[in-house]
């Protein structure tokens, strides 16, 4: 059976997300006007969403997300890529 969920999340970048967004001083409605500039189409219900892990994020949601926030696409991953690293080692 294929999974569509890791750890009970739809995403692994939501609490990342949500500590970058506060340290930025975006709220939810800030980042998610910025995202419609460019295109992307997520409301503050669904940044909300991402945030708890309720919603799937996209490829091209990460990288403009990552745009907005100054960060790297790797940066968002950080935390999921060291839980990886810490289960194979």
């Amino acid at each position: 059976m294929i999974s569509r969920k890791y750890n009970g999340n739809a995403n692994v970048v939501g609490n990342t997300l949500r500590t970058l967004r506060k340290s930025k001083n975006l709220s939810q409605a800030d980042l998610s006007n910025k995202l419609m500039l460019l295109g992307i189409d997520i409301n503050m219900d669904g940044i909300y969403k991402i945030e708890k892990g309720k919603r799937i994020l996209k490829d091209f949601e990460l990288s403009a997300i990552s745009l907005v926030l100054g960060v790297s696409e790797t940066e968002l991953l950080t935390d999921f890529r060291d839980e990886l690293k810490n289960t194979i080692e």
